[in-house]
């Protein structure tokens, strides 16, 4: 979530991130300059006209915020993330960085999170109860929650488990903000569900309509909650169905120098020659330009990936020459292309704001003066 780019207030229900903002911000030499300028000033404690690691590191914090990581420290599949926006910065030498070296970085990090977000924008949603009371009223509400009753019904789940499980397969559209998040739990559904009074929440159930008419009464309290107090939800879609690999394969300087850029930071033997078990490292590094996922984000794709490997053996581990390596490279991409035009992979997701947008850090957002 691009919180800490986004000036405070500026955000309306509904609104598009695409990265506009940043590319406004990056583009505009004078704005820019003045923005790094400031930056540089608020992060050198020590006024030594450079940043050492320690001073850097609020910038660290900040760019990870705004590109949805958790704080740092906390999880460690996305702490390596954070050691690589340092590393970009260092060169990972751990030396101190001048104005010029942070300007560039910092310009070619921005920049990646706007081509993200023009690739993959997010929609902004104030969760307040309205869409939830919408859908327990209207005409649709008794067929989906059949549906999901018939999926989860059990004699011996509890009314609590079946509330809950129930929930989980409910989405913005309805109203719910992800229950996946404890903090919507806590906060939200487990209130609403104490404030139903005289339910047995530990009685096993199995009666649909004694289901819909509990469902009914906690989804109307989890409404009156969301109403005193919304949920911001970051919303995002996209379909991955082979155009961005296409438009790679069918751009040969493009290609060609997202290859050598991708083979520079892969290991060689002595001969110059690259082992097939970098492939999916290359494809990795490859997958920006060719418009998709980083490998283990979307699962369908992993799948993809996986067969494709499989039908071309690239998993053999063999040694081969750079201009091979290529070739395998550009064939598994082919085959990708081939398997997404013919059954393309739609992916959405939804995670809680909540730090306030505008949060207290300010590196990524330019103070009223540089914007002016």
């Amino acid at each position: 979530m691009e919180s800490s780019i986004i000036p405070h207030g500026s955000l309306k229900n509904g609104e598009v991130l695409d990265g506009s903002n940043i590319m406004e911000l990056v583009g505009n030499e004078k704005v820019f300059s003045n923005f790094v300028e400031h930056k540089f000033e608020e992060l050198d404690k020590d006024k030594d006209g450079k940043l050492s690691v320690n001073e850097l590191q609020p910038a660290v914090a900040d760019i990870g915020a705004a590109l949805g990581l958790p704080a740092h420290g906390s999880n460690p599949d996305s702490d390596h993330i954070y050691s690589e926006v340092l590393n970009e910065f260092t060169h990972g030498k751990h030396e101190k960085v001048s104005k010029s070296e942070f300007k560039e970085v910092l310009s070619d990090i921005l920049l990646g999170m706007a081509a993200g977000l023009k690739r993959d924008p997010i929609v902004i949603l104030r969760i307040d109860g309205e869409d939830l009371v919408e859908f327990v009223n209207g005409p649709s509400y008794e067929a989906e929650i059949a549906s999901i009753f018939y999926h989860i019904a059990s004699p011996h789940k509890s009314l609590h488990h079946l509330v809950i499980e129930a929930l989980a397969k409910l989405t913005v559209e309805q109203g719910i903000p992800p229950t996946s998040d404890s903090w919507v739990i806590n906060n939200i559904v487990e209130p609403a569900m104490l404030s139903v009074v005289g339910t047995n929440w530990d009685k096993p159930l199995s009666d649909q309509d004694g289901f819909f008419e509990e469902f009914k009464k906690v989804a109307l309290s989890i409404a009156d909650r969301l109403k005193d107090q919304p949920v911001i939800v970051a919303h995002s879609e996209n379909t991955f169905d082979g155009s961005g690999v296409k438009r790679l394969l069918f751009n040969k300087f493009e290609l060609d120098k997202t290859f050598n850029s991708a083979l520079e930071n892969l290991p060689k033997d002595r001969n110059g020659k690259f082992s097939k078990e970098y492939l999916r490292v290359a494809l990795d590094m490859l997958s920006p330009s060719a418009g998709l996922p980083p490998v283990g984000a979307v699962e369908q794709m992993d799948k993809v990936i996986g067969e494709v490997f499989k039908m071309i053996n690239a998993d053999d581990g063999k040694v081969v020459k750079e201009d091979e390596f290529k070739k395998i490279l550009t064939e598994i991409l082919g085959s990708i292309m081939l398997q997404l035009e013919g059954n393309p992979i739609s992916v959405s997701s939804d995670s809680v704001v909540h730090e306030p947008l505008g949060s207290a850090s300010t590196l990524l957002q330019p103070s009223s003066t540089e914007t002016a």
